[in-house]
């Protein structure tokens, strides 16, 4: 789902990409599908490139590319076993999935990255000690005792995750029996499950999460020394481990627990997805509808980053997977480097808030808000399409601006081609949709869509699966779960420590008073926490810190608790686009061969709906789906046009250039849709006199329209006396004046 780290190399660019072109060759009518996987038939398996990268390719490479290959089979067939039978209890399901993570993780993830922080810091310190032989010999010994160090850290850490995690399954009932007077191994063997962890969580999702989740368990031992609202009366050592590793509201809590019942059977079904072919399909068939349209390969890029990212739930896999086709593409018509790297970002990024599947986040937030999953996708459907429809409409601009047209007729296949050539993978899709929409629970749904996509896949020949690629698609969705669960499973431990210590009631309550009840204001600090949180955190996690802390705060200000968690879970994904983080950006500019920062400001302007719809969430009837209908309509309507307002007033530019007043009156214009009730507040506090929010709406919406119609009349009128060109089409001087 948010899977943050991809399994393996990708190439850079492919000045050959294109419909029928690529290393995916079958001799069947799947060969005019784009190859976005981009890796040939002579590739080597997965686990011995994962292992290769790790280990190298020598004796040692093979062997730990059969440890990672019996690990990833291993945990895939586990997590069907529990999906297909209810043989174990939750407790030992989580236990006995976070070892396998693990043990992955520290066979998979280096302990030291090359040329890194503390491979330099090691190295430094060897060298104080070692004086003899030249400068190159020094560095090289130095080396191979980093490694040496590593190498010992992993045989360390993997007994570790071994003996705690069968400690906690052998003596179950013993530790049950004894909760509240554990004994001095019981916390030994905690403290030791705790740093493990932290290990894992520092390679598999980043050092920043393991400080955050090291500085909450110091909040919690340190709270009598802190004054002020955030102190408490603190906890000992022996009952923050114990309380932390042996209870449920900890490692093994409700966050970990929705990866081990509904994430990884739907990254199981995205790796298969992908393996069979499905992926190809799909980014094809959005070319289809897209590709002649204005400015073709962008769109074509967003809706099919849409479908693939709504399947896969991960920003930055599916930029590394559909981006190497999509990217070029774009630059080939014309469209800049950083713009490319940024459309694709940006519509990867909004993959996660798009159904039926979206991030792991919104499972979790189904867990935690208690309601059917199928609830959630029935509120997230209409904010996530008004999100494409933003992006559409940007890349739109876009292309206008710089005279971009579409793909020629001959470059994309008929519909009918393409159909013949992956109309069976609609099937699983359409029916997971069906499931989750009549309330089966997202596991037995996703559980489902696998074993249909798998019928579906042998019936054809071009998406046929041998053994080595069932392997292939086992070991690819364990290799995607690592930094899922990790992250889970250490986000678990700040929601024990929030439990614990009582802090998400202080912050939400200071949170509240330090605003004097602004819900604004109080959103604005909400993105920023974000944003701070997505410079180490992966958006999972992201969610899971904002809603306990943040959550309550915007409740008590009003909004539904759904509307809450949605906002929350919307803003979280900010990290993916939004510079100096831009998680999504980065992997993208890569791709692009273009400067991450500049790729990073692009994302983050196209992906602008993830500040702007939260606020028609909190200040429109946009997720009330059971009010009048009328109130819904509405709200989409004039939503949307101040959307496209704000797009036109952030670019510039609609069918021709906006002056510098049209843009302050298309912003301004926007904002009273956007904020109507804030506007309310302020005319009472400023002139003493109360206008409905209604008003606001009003006024804004026939100010957009107004602008808008000034921008087609003035463009038709323009075309009609020969001033501007089809797009596409070399302009006239003045026009491009």
């Amino acid at each position: 789902m948010t899977a943050e780290k991809t399994s393996d190399e990708r190439p850079a660019e492919n000045p050959e990409v294109g419909f029928g072109k690529g290393g995916r060759k079958t001799g069947t009518s799947a060969d005019v599908l784009p190859d976005v996987d981009g890796l040939g038939r002579d590739v080597p398996p997965l686990w011995r490139r994962i292992a290769a990268e790790r280990w190298g390719e020598g004796r040692t490479g093979l062997v730990m590319g059969g440890l990672i290959l019996f690990l990833g089979v291993a945990l895939t067939l586990f997590q069907l076993y529990i999906a297909l039978r209810s043989g174990l209890d939750a407790r030992q399901q989580r236990i006995i999935h976070l070892m396998l993570v693990m043990l992955l993780v520290f066979i998979v993830m280096r302990p030291f990255a090359p040329g890194g922080l503390l491979t330099r810091l090691i190295a430094s310190a060897i060298g104080l000690f070692v004086r003899s032989g030249t400068r190159e010999q020094r560095l090289e010994s130095a080396g191979r005792t980093v490694r040496g160090i590593g190498h010992a850290l992993d045989l360390v850490a993997f007994s570790a995750v071994l003996l705690t995690s069968l400690y906690v399954l052998v003596f179950q009932a013993d530790l049950a029996r004894r909760v509240g007077t554990y004994t001095e191994t019981d916390y030994i063997i905690s403290l030791v499950a705790i740093l493990v962890l932290l290990e894992a969580t520092r390679r598999a999702v980043g050092a920043v999460m393991a400080v955050l989740v090291s500085s909450f368990l110091l909040y919690a031992y340190y709270g009598p020394y802190i004054s002020g609202q955030f102190g408490h009366s603190g906890y000992t050592r022996e009952r923050i481990a114990t309380y932390t590793f042996l209870n449920n509201d900890g490692i093994f809590g409700l966050t970990l627990g929705v990866v081990v019942t509904f994430v990884f059977v739907f990254i199981l079904f995205g790796s298969l997805l992908s393996k069979t072919g499905g992926g190809n399909f799909f980014v094809g068939l959005a070319y289809v509808f897209t590709g002649r349209m204005v400015g073709g390969p962008a769109k074509g890029a967003v809706l099919g980053s849409a479908l693939m990212g709504s399947i896969s739930g991960s920003a930055i896999a599916n930029v590394v997977t559909s981006g190497p086709f999509t990217i070029p593409l774009m630059k080939k018509v014309g469209y800049k480097k950083h713009d490319a790297a940024g459309v694709e970002a940006a519509a990867s990024t909004g993959g996660q808030v798009l159904p039926p599947i979206m991030g792991a986040g919104a499972f979790l937030m189904a867990e935690r808000l208690n309601i059917p999953y199928a609830d959630i996708v029935k509120v997230a459907i209409i904010p996530a399409l008004m999100y494409f429809a933003l992006m559409f409409l940007f890349v739109d601009i876009l292309a206008r601006k710089h005279n971009i047209g579409g793909m020629g007729r001959d470059e994309v296949p008929a519909l009918a081609v393409v159909m013949r050539a992956g109309w069976h993978f609609l099937a699983p899709l359409v029916l997971l949709i069906v499931l989750l929409l009549n309330y089966v629970s997202p596991s037995q749904a996703g559980l489902a869509a696998c074993g249909a996509l798998l019928v579906v896949a042998m019936l054809r020949a071009s998406s046929r699966l041998s053994f080595q690629d069932f392997l292939e698609v086992f070991v690819m969705a364990a290799r995607s779960t690592l930094p899922v669960s990790v992250a889970c499973a250490a986000a678990g431990i700040i929601v024990g420590m929030v439990g614990l210590t009582g802090l998400g009631l202080v912050f939400s309550d200071v949170l509240v008073n330090a605003f004097a009840g602004n819900l604004l204001m109080t959103l604005v600090m909400v993105a920023l926490a974000s944003l701070i949180l997505g410079v180490g955190l992966p958006v999972t996690a992201s969610y899971v810190v904002l809603v306990i802390l943040a959550g309550p705060a915007l409740e008590q200000l009003g909004l539904a608790l759904i509307v809450a968690h949605m906002i929350v879970y919307w803003l979280s994904q900010d990290s993916n686009v939004t510079p100096p983080v831009a998680l999504a950006a980065f992997a993208a500019a890569g791709i692009a061969n273009s400067s991450p920062m500049r790729s990073g400001v692009s994302a983050w302007k196209f992906a602008k709906g993830l500040y702007l719809i939260p606020l028609l969430m909190a200040y429109s009837a946009l997720m009330e789906l059971d009010g009048p209908v009328l109130n819904l309509v509405t709200a989409i309507v004039t939503g949307s046009l101040a959307l496209a307002a704000g797009a036109m007033a952030i670019e510039g530019f609609f069918l021709r250039r906006t002056l510098l007043g049209e843009r302050i009156a298309l912003g301004a214009s926007a904002a009273l849709i956007l904020i109507a009730p804030e506007w309310t507040g302020w005319t009472q506090a400023l002139l003493s006199v109360h206008v409905p929010s209604d008003w606001f709406v009003i006024a804004g919406t026939v100010a957009c329209t107004v602008l808008i119609t000034l921008q087609v009349v003035n463009h038709r009128r323009d075309r009609a006396r020969g001033l501007v060109a089809p797009v596409g089409q070399p302009q006239p001087q003045a026009a491009r004046e």
